[in-house]
């Protein structure tokens, strides 16, 4: 006999293929598809959001969901099926919300402001971009009015990216990070500046590709269910468990981007691959949230393939594949290359110290933007003036300024927060996992990276997103989100590189 819980599955499994072909679509614009191709390829989106949106919202699914209530213990955190009703409630309560149109035109205006964000960065033209960031920001606006129990529309567009949270909320939160920073950044600023030279030599493109490869293949990706393509801004798809796609950056003569980016998305593709299966084909094969999701990424690229025993495995094999470049370099040169601390431009590329800043500017900025207190074409003078005041570098052009990031164009408004909160998260879940497994620096250095693989796995990514975030965080390090261990995570990193006395820095924080 079929009980509402298998009709549930059934409905919930249609929209999960359906949600994937429209990452398959997205995934195709910004790796393979020709440039003429964005005109049609924005129409195919809108539709498919279309039909995503009927099914979604279908009056028969809010009838399933009830039907299925009645038939588990919707508050068993540990029930696949409880947590199906949860979840599905959420995502169905909160699609009936929006019209269909409006659901149709963010999916259209995202896909051509992809391509407009593009040709606008490769010719350094914000004006060109302008048109799409309107857009953009007039359906967002839109979008949030569709909620108007949100404190500010801002919260509204957060709720998607990070359940709960609210911009009040992350600002405390942010304000302790940037506290604690700015004596860290100004003592570091007193040393004599480390060397980047082990990262910048001849490094060709396609060899960069093929080492990256290398790298995460030991990290644990395999060409069985991975595939490594190249995108003007790093990305990844996680399309079904045995399905991830993500992209690399490379630029000839320097190493680190296309390294510690690569690192980086792998971190989110193996999250995606180690839900467990029996979420697959609902909508619960997915991270518990953006600021969880961030912090797998995080994880893998600064606090392990930014550490010291990574750099002594590391190394031996870089050199190999480089040895123009790396012959004779000493792991403590390579390990103080890729730790540099020194204000930049671009936030992919930034350093962890500095890096925060980057996500408090535009934290800032897409708030204003949206609530109405900054206007679109004055955007770029404010992010300067930002860029001048945060980090104390001068903006050279749009291109390295406010157009190097994609989110915006593609209406992705809320998610920049979610990239300092999963760095906080990945040092609270660190300090975790050393604990459970004393050896792990060792086992890195070893090049045996399962017992990480293994912890993550257990403890954050079995569970997709039957779990809340706050649940998922206190289950796994036994307390809620504290950033303290981030904080006191780069004191200590940091004063052993430039010999600082960390107790001073937390001092003057």
């Amino acid at each position: 006999m079929t009980t509402s819980v298998d009709a549930l599955r059934a409905r919930l499994a249609e929209i999960t293929d359906l949600t994937r072909t429209a990452g398959l679509l997205s995934w195709d614009q910004q790796t393979m598809m020709p440039p003429r191709g964005s005109g049609a390829r924005a129409e195919e989106m809108a539709t498919l959001q279309r039909v995503l949106h009927e099914r979604a919202t279908h009056p028969e699914l809010g009838r399933l969901l009830d039907a299925a209530g009645v038939e588990v213990d919707v508050a068993d955190l540990d029930d696949v099926d409880a947590a199906l009703v949860r979840v599905g409630r959420r995502d169905h309560e909160k699609a009936v919300r929006v019209p269909a149109d409006l659901s149709a035109d963010l999916a259209r205006a995202a896909a051509h402001g992809h391509e407009a964000w593009t040709r606008a960065r490769e010719a350094d033209d914000f004006g060109a971009f302008l048109p799409s960031l309107e857009r953009n920001l007039e359906l967002a606006g839109r979008y949030a009015a569709c909620f108007p129990e949100a404190a500010t529309p801002y919260d509204a567009l957060l709720d998607d990216y990070e359940p709960g949270a609210t911009a009040a909320e992350l600002d405390a939160r942010f304000g302790e990070i940037r506290a604690g920073l700015v004596p860290l950044i100004a003592a570091i600023a007193h040393r004599e500046p480390r060397e980047e030279g082990p990262l910048r030599d001849d490094y060709p493109a396609d060899a960069q590709r093929a080492f990256v490869w290398r790298v995460i293949s030991a990290l644990g990706a395999d060409d069985a269910a991975w595939r490594l393509d190249e995108s003007v801004h790093p990305f990844s798809a996680g399309l079904a468990q045995g399905d991830i796609r993500v992209t690399t950056r490379c630029r000839p003569g320097h190493l680190g981007p296309a390294l510690f980016s690569t690192i980086h998305e792998f971190g989110h593709g193996l999250y995606e691959h180690n839900v467990a299966p029996e979420l697959d084909r609902t909508p619960l094969a997915d991270g518990a949230s953006l600021g969880i999701h961030e912090s797998q990424s995080r994880l893998w690229e600064n606090i392990i393939g930014r550490s010291e025993p990574f750099c002594r495995w590391l190394l031996p094999r870089a050199a190999e594949a480089f040895p123009d470049a790396l012959d004779g370099v000493e792991v403590a040169a390579f390990h103080a290359a890729a730790n540099r601390v020194a204000p930049s431009l671009i936030r992919v590329e930034a350093d962890e110290a500095t890096y925060p800043l980057h996500i408090v500017l535009r934290f800032g900025l897409e708030r204003d933007l949206l609530e109405g207190r900054l206007a679109a074409r004055d955007l770029p003078a404010a992010w300067n003036a930002g860029m001048a005041d945060l980090l104390g570098v001068e903006v050279e052009s749009d291109r390295h300024g406010v157009l190097q990031d994609v989110h915006w164009a593609e209406g992705a408004i809320g998610y920049f927060p979610t990239y300092l909160l999963g760095s906080a998260i990945s040092a609270q879940l660190w300090q975790s996992l050393a604990a459970d497994v004393p050896d792990v620096e060792a086992r890195i250095a070893a090049g045996d990276f399962a017992p990480v693989r293994d912890w993550l796995r257990e403890h954050v990514h079995r569970h997709g997103r039957k779990l809340l975030p706050g649940e998922l965080l206190e289950r796994a390090t036994g307390r809620p989100l504290d950033v303290a261990p981030y904080l006191d995570y780069l004191r200590d990193k940091y004063a052993r590189l430039y010999d600082l006395d960390s107790d001073a820095v937390a001092a003057e924080a």
